[in-house]
């Protein structure tokens, strides 16, 4: 206790019966700054000096005096700020001990200043009873600190010091007591600290509480306890003066006084709290993510563990509330703040009028509220911040250290409200309430460069407003002092920087000096490349640093560094911590930056930019799944065990991504714990993932290892069979970029007729058509747009114009760039392939089916190419790349329909595609695990907000896009998608491809057709019927490896082009073994393969049988071996005719009672009764002919025949 004499700490017990306690200094109305109080003793030697007190400004004309007591007769001498003696007062503690205030002697007569006292009656013996006295001192402190925690009153605080502080001096060195009562007095000396700000107080505090930790032998009871205080000490100090080696110190004493806690001790919440507490500042100096989630996760242990009714509870309520405010400022995730609020609402329920800790509830809760009114714009939340904020300001004591605080939060309130309102009177209120805040915040203080941040802000909102010079001036002033003020490597840096270099921005748009264009360019750039901070904050600055360039030196090659950095931190704004739908909310806001990059690119004449620029800022989520998907072969043969530790953690992060729970308000407490471990437990594995890749990528060959390819990489990997086109569309300019195989380079076609202004009215257009014609469910009515006549009609309606526009501005002058003319159809040429990656509006609009389909300029895409689309290059050059051969075990194709689904419309046709049935979600995705091919006849619905939730429906449950993620396709490879708006995305996440068809590309299929809206029932089934007709047709007549799938939508020609719109085909390409070995595991065609048919080919048997079993009724289908058996054993039939005629006549088979031939029960007929059956019925015709059976008529559909007898025995019906 060498160091006792400082703090009024004796070594010997009290003599004297009265103690005389200085309580406050008052000078009402009196200009003056009183900052010190002498105290000389009568008794005392030449040598010793005087002491000397802080004096504490608590109140207009009120100074407080911190630890001024004596026992014997005195002098006291108070001192100004400048050191000048303002007046004095003898004291004799006998002779006032009946009093309580006193004038003082002033130096100047024009001042009135009263000393206010209070005497002590101390009751003690000398001796053995000392101890007791000293044991009242301590229980008489401590009841005073209770009042003080309930009343807030300064002088009933000191009253508490005194108390304890002479407790400590009656307590004998090694008494078993004095451990705890040093510390208790440590405490309240903190607590002080807390309200006074005077630094002496927390030096004190914590050289105290350093000397019981270091005497207290370990393995003690109390230990813990000593720990926590002193880390609390060391966090109070860090928040004061900022020094990160306190914060360290208090992180490392919270965390050993929780270890040394066993799980139930009644102390344990209140280590967890303090610990909590000390990495949430770690947090809001550093950026460390890990920190604050780890905050939350003690804080909500401490919650938990704290019995209702406690006065402990409410605190604890604040502080888990305010560090969930800090993780949503950091991520944006409304469930955060949400919680915040509520978590602030129930302490501030908790809290009565005039606790000393109503004000910081208050305060806390208006802050969260004012965050949540910046993300959602909702009134009320503006209303209530304002509110809370302005009584947390009336709660708070003058003189109190939180009070700049509080004006600095109210202020920000006010400008808020100012941005939304532009009332000029809310922004006036704004600058005056941080203005107050400087005032009273000394210099050094840790809160310094945010309350000068805050008014430099609010300052540029009134030069906005206004144009006053002089406010913009003092906002570059005050920016300026708080990036000076703001260490380097602290979080809030970037933010800091980049207000500057706005108010520089803004000042050079008034004064056109080019000085502070400069200084704006390269605070902007500071900011950007800063390592540390808000991803978010650093990419708006590097975006404002991209367009500055490009408004003033376009050519400026900064303008590609500066992109560069802004689309290099998408992916850590959206990062692989977050869950799927996490990642899609984050993007919401950015979408549209790549596009912006891109257009730059362009204009800059660097398509490889470009390029490189769309493919690392689109579907950024699908590409982060793919990536944890890639196969490890090359990396395994270096080093096996980096790659097995690659690959377990890939399908954990998967897992955690797709299925990872989300905590909401209502949520019970014990599962709010789950969920937070469960997200903390996903960090640590996005954290393991990037030591991993780091470690790959420094051995020799791996350096680019799951990186960004670079555009000549990509241009290595095109496919043979066409061009691949990337259309930007940006406000700026539109361009399209055609990859084509052999070029090192793309090929750069602008588009100047397009824009997107033009994009956002088509799709308006378009919308608006579909949703008029209920175009958002599949259901008993025609969805598609409805079939019209293409004769001599004059209306055009709104999609004809658009399919129009989108034909002579976009896709026309694309075919002609690359050379591409009319398919001769006389000659059965196959159109060349395209696939075409559209970004921005245009992705919502039907380029497949651009043309001009009415009047006597007819033309459309259809006539020069077959198109697909991709989501993103690097999507179909992978498959390029890595085209895999399929295990001959899952070949084959699984078939579902499912016409009848609870609370959906009836989709009936459904059941013509395919029969029907009752199969489970589960059973389904086996299926799917065993059969590389599917065909899903269903409802499908998206949700926009959770993408991993979009679904299709099933008669016994939904089967969700994030299940089919999480299960192992190893042998995925086409899916059909029979279902309405597959291939829909989300306006909001445009460039992100939120839709079905998408998904099931990165659950591993590498082909998958879709719909872009809602289909009816009888497109659908004439889409169905043709795609799988012509891949039986190519299997017969094909020679190559493969089959292109699109073709099958060439050969739509009595399909309507806006009928057929809505269907897409998004992938590559099928291998033509594999079809014919998946059509061979459907049993009754297989049985078909088995049959001879005299004069028949064996490859025309297929086609002719797929057309005929799928017009038999469901009750025949299940017979249709059978029946072709019957012909198979047959001697009486003659030729090709006559067995195709047989077929035929079951093809045309519609209904089991109003088409029987009474005179004959066995027989059908075909009815020519609509057009469709006109066109059906030549078409069959012009099939047959084209295979060489030249003597079927339209005759021949005029007549029934009888089933078992020979076709030549024809009964005129």
């Amino acid at each position: 206790m060498a160091q006792q004499n400082s703090l009024l700490i004796a070594d010997k017990a009290l003599e004297r019966s009265h103690v005389l306690m200085i309580n406050s200094i008052e000078a009402p109305g009196m200009p003056l700054s009183l900052t010190e109080l002498c105290i000389f003793e009568a008794q005392a030697s030449e040598q010793e000096q005087a002491k000397s007190f802080a004096l504490v400004n608590t109140s207009p004309g009120c100074w407080a005096a911190t630890d001024a007591c004596f026992e014997t007769t005195v002098t006291c001498i108070v001192k100004s700020d400048d050191g000048q003696d303002i007046g004095l007062i003898h004291l004799d503690v006998e002779e006032t001990a009946d009093g309580h205030s006193r004038a003082i002697e002033l130096c100047d007569g024009d001042v009135q200043i009263t000393m206010l006292w209070k005497c002590l009656d101390i009751t003690s013996n000398q001796g053995d009873g000392s101890d007791d006295v000293a044991e009242l001192f301590n229980h008489r402190g401590l009841d005073c600190f209770e009042e003080f925690q309930a009343t807030g009153e300064l002088s009933t605080l000191q009253d508490a010091i005194f108390m304890l502080l002479q407790a400590v001096n009656l307590t004998a060195p090694g008494h078993t007591n004095l451990p705890s009562r040093v510390n208790n007095l440590a405490s309240l000396l903190a607590k002080r600290f807390e309200r006074t700000g005077e630094l002496s107080d927390m030096a004190h505090a914590i050289q105290l509480q350093q000397m019981v930790v270091d005497q207290i032998p370990k393995g003690h009871d109390d230990l813990p306890g000593y720990l926590g205080n002193l880390g609390s000490s060391f966090t109070l100090r860090f928040q004061r003066m900022g020094d990160p080696l306190d914060l360290s110190r208090a992180i490392s004493m919270q965390q050993n006084a929780v270890d040394l806690t066993p799980v139930g001790d009644a102390a344990l919440p209140t280590y967890l709290t303090n610990l909590g507490g000390a990495l949430a500042r770690r947090f809001e100096q550093t950026g460390e993510i890990s920190d604050i989630s780890q905050a939350i996760s003690v804080q909500q242990r401490a919650v938990e563990a704290t019995t209702q009714g406690s006065s402990k509870l409410r605190a604890r309520l604040n502080n888990l509330g305010h560090s969930f405010t800090c993780r949503f400022q950091r991520t944006g995730e409304l469930s955060d703040i949400a919680e915040a609020i509520a978590l602030h609402d129930r302490a501030v329920h908790l809290t009565s009028r005039g606790h000393s800790d109503l004000p910081i509830h208050l305060d806390n809760l208006g802050g969260a509220l004012i965050h949540r009114f910046k993300r959602t714009s909702d009134l009320s939340d503006l209303s209530r911040a304002i509110e809370a904020g302005q009584r947390a300001v009336d709660a708070t004591p003058q003189g109190s250290t939180d009070l700049p605080a509080r004006y600095s939060n109210l202020g920000h309130s006010y400008t808020a409200r100012f941005e939304q309102t532009g009332d000029i009177a809310d922004i006036d209120g704004a600058i005056l309430m941080q203005q107050r805040a400087l005032k009273l915040t000394p210099a050094g203080h840790n809160d310094l460069p945010t309350y000068l941040s805050n008014n430099g802000v609010s300052l540029s909102c009134r030069f906005v407003r206004t144009g006053s010079l002089s406010d913009i001036t003092d906002a570059i002033s005050l920016h300026r002092q708080a990036v000076d003020l703001t260490p380097y490597g602290h979080a809030e840096l970037p933010s800091r920087l980049k207000s500057l270099a706005t108010s520089l921005a803004d000042r050079f748009t008034s004064t056109a000096e080019t000085e502070d264009l400069k200084s704006s360019i390269s605070y902007y750039k500071a900011a950007a490349t800063a390592t540390v901070g808000p991803p978010r904050t650093r990419m708006d600055a590097a975006k404002r640093w991209a367009r500055i360039l490009i408004q003033q030196y376009p050519q400026s090659p900064d303008v590609i560094d500066a992109f560069d950095r802004a689309l290099a931190l998408v992916a850590s704004i959206a990062g692989l911590e977050k869950t799927v739908g996490g990642r899609y909310t984050q993007l919401k806001g950015i979408s549209g930056l790549a596009l912006e990059a891109a257009a730059t690119a362009c204009a800059l004449n660097r398509a490889d930019k470009a390029l490189e620029w769309l493919e690392q800022g689109r579907c950024l989520v699908w590409s982060q799944i793919n990536s944890l998907r890639t196969p490890l072969d090359n990396l395994r043969r270096r080093d096996e065990n980096l790659a097995q530790a690659l690959e377990d953690v890939s399908r954990a992060l998967e897992r955690a991504g797709a299925s990872r729970a989300q905590a909401h308000v209502d949520m019970p407490l014990s599962q709010k714990i789950s969920v937070e471990d469960e997200a903390r437990a996903h960090l640590d594995l996005a954290r393991k993932w990037d030591e991993l890749l780091k470690t790959a990528r420094a051995i020799p060959g791996f350096e680019s290892f799951l990186m960004q390819s670079p555009c000549s990489t990509v241009m290595q990997n095109l496919p043979e069979s066409g061009p691949i086109i990337v259309i930007n569309v940006d406000a700026n300019r539109c361009d399209a970029l055609a990859l084509l195989s052999g070029l090192d380079e793309p090929l750069h076609i602008p588009l100047p007729n397009f824009s997107m202004e033009k994009a956002s009215r088509y799709r308006t257009e378009l919308g608006s058509q579909l949703r008029g014609h209920s175009l958002r469910s599949r259901d008993l009515e025609a969805r598609g747009v409805r079939p019209t006549r293409i004769g001599n009609q004059t209306w055009d309606s709104p999609v004809h114009k658009v399919l129009r526009g989108l034909w002579k501005e976009v896709v026309k002058p694309i075919l002609d760039a690359l050379g591409f003319s009319k398919v001769d159809e006389a000659a059965e040429k196959v159109p060349p392939r395209l696939w075409w990656c559209p970004t921005g509006p245009l992705s919502f609009l039907p380029l497949h089916a651009a043309g001009i389909y009415r009047g006597s300029d007819q033309d459309s895409v259809l006539n020069y190419v077959v198109s697909s689309y991709s989501p993103t290059v690097t999507s179909l050059t992978d498959r390029v790349k890595n085209d895999r051969s399929h295990s001959s075990t899952a070949q084959g194709l699984f078939l579902t329909s499912q016409p009848s689904v609870p609370g959906a419309p009836p989709i009936p046709g459904t059941t013509k595609e395919m029969e029907g049935d009752d199969i489970t979600v589960e059973e389904c995705l086996e299926r799917m695990k065993e059969f590389g091919c599917i065909h899903l006849a269903c409802h499908g619905s998206q949700n926009a907000a959770e993408p991993l939730r979009s679904r299709f429906l099933f008669h016994q449950g939904s089967l969700e896009l994030g299940t089919i993620l999480q299960s192992n396709l190893m042998h995925a490879d086409l899916a059909f998608l029979s279902a309405c708006q597959t291939s829909t995305g989300q306006e909001t996440l445009s460039d992100e491809a939120v839709h079905l068809a998408a998904g099931m590309l990165a659950a591993g299929y590498r082909r998958v057709v879709g719909t872009m809206w809602s289909i009816g029932d009888q497109p659908a089934e004439e889409v169905a019927t043709s795609f799988y007709e012509y891949l039986l047709d190519s299997i017969a007549v094909s020679s190559s490896s493969t089959i292109i799938i699109d073709d099958t939508f060439d050969t739509l020609s009595m399909i309507p082009p806006p009928t057929r719109a809505p269907v897409i085909y998004v992938g590559y390409k099928l291998p033509l073994a594999q079809f014919k070995d998946m059509m061979d595991e459907i049993p009754s065609y297989k049985a078909l393969r088995e049959l001879e048919f005299d004069g028949i080919p064996d490859e025309f048997v297929p086609s002719v049988y797929a057309r005929w079993r799928r017009k038999l009724p469901p009750t025949l289908r299940s017979r249709a071996p059978q029946i072709l058996g019957y012909w198979r054993d047959d001697e009486s039939h003659s030729g090709p005719c006559d067995d195709v005629m047989c077929l035929l006549r079951y093809t045309t088979y519609k209904g089991e009672e109003q088409y029987r031939n009474p005179d004959h029960p066995d027989a059908f007929k075909f009815r020519v009764e609509k057009d469709s059956d006109v066109r059906c019925r030549d078409a069959f015709i012009r099939f047959f002919r084209s295979q060489g059976v030249t003597s079927v008529t339209a005759v021949d559909f005029t007549y029934a025949f009888v089933a078992g007898k020979h076709p030549k025995d024809r009964v005129p019906y």
